[in-house]
C-alpha cells in the first residue's frame, strides 16, 4: 500500500491509504503500508497517525513539502525501496494523490518491476493528470467540456474568449489545490500566479454555473451519480475534507434519463483517456440539463468523506468490498494495452 508522498495532496493520501489498509486487512489480506517519503510504516506508526488529525482544513504548506522532499530520498525511489522488500506482493495498491504518484511516473516504474498495481497504466495516468490534454481527448470523443485557454494569456483574450468568471487552476493538480474562481478582470493575473505556485502549466477555464455532479467508474460499470452541495461557492479543499462543509447526495436527484446520460458521458471520458480499474469523472450540469465534463481523477480519494466510497455504498458495495474489487481489477490487463 503506497501512500503519502510530497504532493500538496499528501494528507489526503495518508487518510485514504490508512483506511484502505484497514479495510483490506478486514478481508483477510496482509497489507504493508509504505509512505513513499519515510518508508514502510510500523503498526505503531499507523496507530499514532490514526490517533491524530491526518486531514486538515488546508493542504500542506508548499515550503514544508519542499523541505520534506529535500530531507528524504526521492518519493518514487523510496516507495520502490519499500516495495523491494516485498517482491512476493500480489498487488501494489496505489493510494497516492497528485505529483509523481498519479501522473504516470510511478506507474511506469512499477511496469518495469512487473508487479501489478491498482488504477490506470502510465500513459492513461499521464493523460488524465494533464488537464489540457485530457480535455482535448474528451472533445474528440464527443464529451462536452468547458472552453479553456492555457497561460500565458492576456486579460483581453481571457475575457473575450471565456467571459467572466473563470476558473484558474494548475494543469496537473487535484483536490482544487491552487484553484481560484476569478470573478473580475483585475483578479486574473493574481489567480494565474497562485496556480503557478503548484504547477508551471496553468489552465484558465470557462466557469459553468450549475449543479456539481460526479460519477465513479468501477471496471466497466458507472456507479450511481452523486451531487455535491458545498457550503462555499465552489467545492474547494476545505469543503472536500472538512466534515459538515459539503452535503453529498447519492444518488443525485436526477431523472432516470439524466442519470443515464451523465453515466454514459462518464464512460466515454473513461475510455477516451484509456483509463482502467477505477476512476471518478466530475461534471457540471446547467439549468437546461447540459452536462460539462470537468476532469477525470484516476486515483480518487478513499477517505471517510470521499465520493467513490459513497457511490459504491449506494450500489450495495461496502468499503472493504470496494477495496478488494479494486485489487482484483488490478490483476486484469490495462485497457490501454500498455505493457505490464
Amino acid at each position: 500500500m503506497l501512500m503519502g508522498g510530497t504532493s500538496a495532496e499528501r494528507d489526503v493520501s495518508l487518510a485514504s491509504g490508512l483506511r484502505v489498509a484497514e479495510a483490506l486487512r478486514s478481508r483477510g489480506h496482509t497489507v504493508t503500508a509504505v509512505d513513499t517519503v519515510r518508508g514502510a510504516l510500523t503498526e505503531r506508526d499507523e496507530h499514532d497517525m490514526l490517533a491524530g488529525p491526518v486531514m486538515h482544513a488546508l493542504p500542506p504548506e508548499q515550503g514544508a513539502l519542499a523541505r520534506l522532499s529535500s530531507e528524504t530520498l526521492p518519493a518514487t525511489v523510496r516507495g520502490l525501496g519499500g516495495l523491494g522488500a516485498h517482491r512476493d506482493a500480489e498487488v501494489v495498491f496505489i493510494g497516492l494523490h497528485g505529483g509523481h504518484g498519479e501522473d504516470g511516473t510511478l506507474q511506469a516504474l512499477l511496469d518495469l518491476t512487473g508487479v501489478p498495481y491498482t488504477g490506470s497504466g502510465h500513459l492513461a495516468s499521464a493523460l488524465a493528470m494533464d488537464k489540457d490534454l485530457s480535455k482535448r481527448l474528451f472533445r474528440e470523443a464527443g464529451v462536452r467540456t468547458p472552453e479553456w485557454l492555457m497561460a500565458p494569456a492576456n486579460d483581453d483574450d481571457i475575457v473575450s474568449t471565456l467571459g467572466l468568471p473563470v476558473i484558474v487552476k494548475p494543469s496537473k493538480q487535484g483536490s482544487t489545490v491552487g484553484l481560484t474562481l476569478a470573478k473580475k478582470r483585475a483578479d486574473l493575473q493574481a489567480a494565474i500566479a497562485e496556480a503557478r505556485n503548484y504547477d508551471d502549466e496553468v489552465m484558465i477555464e470557462q466557469f459553468i454555473a450549475g449543479r456539481e455532479l460526479t460519477v465513479g467508474v468501477l471496471g466497466d460499470e458507472a456507479l450511481p451519480v452523486g451531487e455535491i452541495i458545498p457550503k462555499h461557492e465552489i467545492y474547494d479543499y476545505e469543503c472536500k475534507y472538512t466534515p459538515g462543509m459539503a452535503r453529498e447526495e447519492f444518488p443525485a436527484k436526477l431523472s432516470t434519463a439524466e442519470a443515464h446520460a451523465v453515466q454514459e458521458q462518464a464512460l466515454l471520458a473513461f475510455r477516451a483517456l484509456k483509463l482502467s480499474g477505477y476512476a471518478r469523472i466530475d461534471f457540471r450540469m446547467t439549468e437546461d440539463g447540459t452536462f460539462y465534463c470537468l476532469e477525470a481523477n484516476t486515483l480518487p480519494g478513499m477517505t471517510k468523506l470521499s465520493l467513490i466510497p459513497q457511490a459504491a455504498a449506494v450500489a450495495g458495495i461496502t468499503f472493504p468490498e470496494l477495496c478488494e474489487r479494486i485489487v482484483q481489477l488490478a490483476l486484469r490487463p490495462k485497457d490501454s494495452g500498455e505493457t505490464r
